[in-house]
């Protein structure tokens, strides 16, 4: 999978592509990644890359003929790499929220994706129009730029990889994921079994691989509907949730 950004600060991007699994992975060219400054598509002396809003107002707008510059030096290394087209993505507040499920599709994506870390009060909108496919977003709240919201993408979105972590089923326990109804994983514990008069879970030291495996779903259920109850109704839309779950969690209602 390759990945392509746009960015001002392409070295921010040294922290997914050298450090952790990530950076493991793309050492092992499980996937690539490219940045391109907006910079280095002006024609001005001063490398202008943004300029005031029309209508006025505070702050200070990315112009787009530098990025449309960039998208199409992107599509002709591509094309010169015999690569497909990446679908142009911008980083946005107003974007879609970015869900594990998206995350698996980058993942499972041939092409990739071109992330377009925006700036300042934001793009201009007629770049936008033209030349974006998708808007994603990582929560409702405004960061200085795109770079950490396409670098926590890229981080989901390279660890479902094959290869990229040690054991290839560890990402099927992770939140989120469809191997748990799409709930919150459970809990976990390590040695020592005795931590400052806190013990162990005794059924996670019982050997009984039937009663660990339904403990934890009554974890993640209960966890689940403690903090994330709209995930519980999401599964129970899907027909994700099992007869079990359901005593489960009418008992938990009860009390």
């Amino acid at each position: 999978m390759r990945i392509d950004a746009i960015t001002l600060f392409p070295d921010m991007f040294s922290v997914v592509r050298d450090a952790g699994v990530t950076g493991r992975a793309h050492k092992q060219e499980i996937w690539a990644l490219h940045t391109w400054n907006p910079r280095d598509f002006t024609t001005d002396t001063h490398r202008t890359v943004d300029d005031r809003p029309y209508g006025g107002g505070p702050g200070m707008v990315m112009m787009a003929e530098p990025l449309i510059r960039a998208v199409s030096a992107i599509h002709d290394d591509r094309m010169r790499a015999h690569l497909p087209d990446a679908p142009v993505v911008l980083l946005s507040p107003t974007g879609r929220p970015f869900t594990q499920t998206v995350a698996n599709r980058l993942a499972e994506s041939a092409a990739g994706a071109t992330f377009v870390c925006g700036r300042y009060e934001g793009v201009d909108q007629r770049f936008i129009d033209q030349y974006v496919d998708e808007q994603w977003s990582l929560g409702d709240f405004v960061l200085s730029g795109g770079e950490i919201a396409a670098i926590a993408m890229i981080d989901a979105a390279v660890r479902l990889m094959p290869g990229t972590l040690n054991h290839g089923d560890s990402s099927l326990q992770d939140s989120f994921q469809d191997s748990l109804s799409g709930l919150l994983d459970s809990p976990h514990f390590t040695r020592p079994e005795m931590l400052d008069g806190s013990t162990v879970p005794a059924v996670l030291t019982s050997g009984n691989h039937a009663h660990i495996a339904r403990w934890r779903r009554e974890q993640s259920l209960m966890l689940t509907l403690e903090n994330r109850p709209e995930l519980i109704a999401q599964a129970r839309s899907k027909g994700l949730l099992t007869a079990l779950d359901e005593r489960f969690l009418a008992a938990l209602a009860k009390n």
